[in-house]
């Protein structure tokens, strides 16, 4: 069995508004980087809001930390968490290749979507953060009815429907807490590169056409590479882009 991750804290809550909203009340009494597990979330919400349902044995958590950094820099924890996820699920299930990383925030199982990140923070003086909250959904047991989602959205799926693999939540955290402190270990000492390049490998539809949409403006071109920002790069007929943020279509 993998060891739960040194100077990591834990609280595990049979019930809980939001993971991240749990995260914020409670980051600053923190002594170090914690993880909040839920084992019932009753109001876990998405990116731009969205409602996040959570089915009983689904896995809904966060990771609340209080790093001396800037916003941009901890952004870029959305590709550490998408790493870890990517590890655990391919440990637990065994079937590694079956699971890419959507740009910006998803993990996909067979083409679905198995998970979602969120990060939240707040920020304090000279634009440091005062702390961070990576939320993480995955869908271990269920996937949410095709009528709770957007109807352009991935389509849901959970690993058990996908792999027949049932894992708890809490055997999931045991496998998750490890592999994101082996990939915040990696961050913290070389940078962002050698995430990029491990994200990269992973990526879905890297090479291929999509698209990319936001509120105001949408993209259509070959998806070339995440940059040292984190940024989206796309070769459009109108020349090549970066896109910080954006909803992505395939």
């Amino acid at each position: 069995m993998t060891e739960w991750p040194e100077g990591y804290g834990r609280r595990v809550l049979a019930e809980v508004d939001s993971t991240n909203a749990e995260a914020a009340r409670m980051a600053a009494d923190l002594a170090g980087p914690t993880w909040i597990l839920g084992l019932k979330q009753t109001a876990g919400h998405g990116r731009r809001g969205r409602v996040w349902s959570h089915p009983e044995g689904n896995f809904a958590g966060s990771l609340v930390m209080r790093p001396a950094a800037q916003a941009s820099e901890m952004a870029k924890r959305s590709f550490v968490a998408a790493l870890a996820l990517h590890d655990a699920l391919s440990d637990v299930t065994g079937h590694g290749a079956r699971f890419s990383l959507k740009w910006p925030n998803d993990i996909l199982l067979n083409g679905g979507k198995v998970a979602g990140i969120l990060l939240e923070s707040a920020g304090g003086p000279g634009g440091v953060i005062s702390h961070i909250a990576i939320g993480m959904g995955v869908n271990l047991a269920a996937a949410p009815d095709v009528g709770e989602v957007e109807p352009w959205a991935t389509r849901p799926v959970s690993l058990l429907s996908e792999t027949g693999v049932l894992v708890t939540p809490e055997e999931f955290l045991d496998v998750l807490a490890p592999a994101f402190a082996r990939w915040e270990a990696q961050i913290a000492t070389y940078g962002f590169e050698p995430i990029r390049t491990a994200w990269l490998a992973r990526a879905a539809k890297i090479g291929e056409v999509i698209t990319a949409r936001t509120m105001r403006e949408e993209w259509t071109g070959t998806f070339e590479t995440v940059d040292n920002e984190g940024n989206l790069v796309l070769k459009t007929a109108q020349g090549v882009v970066a896109i910080p943020a954006a909803d992505v279509f395939f």
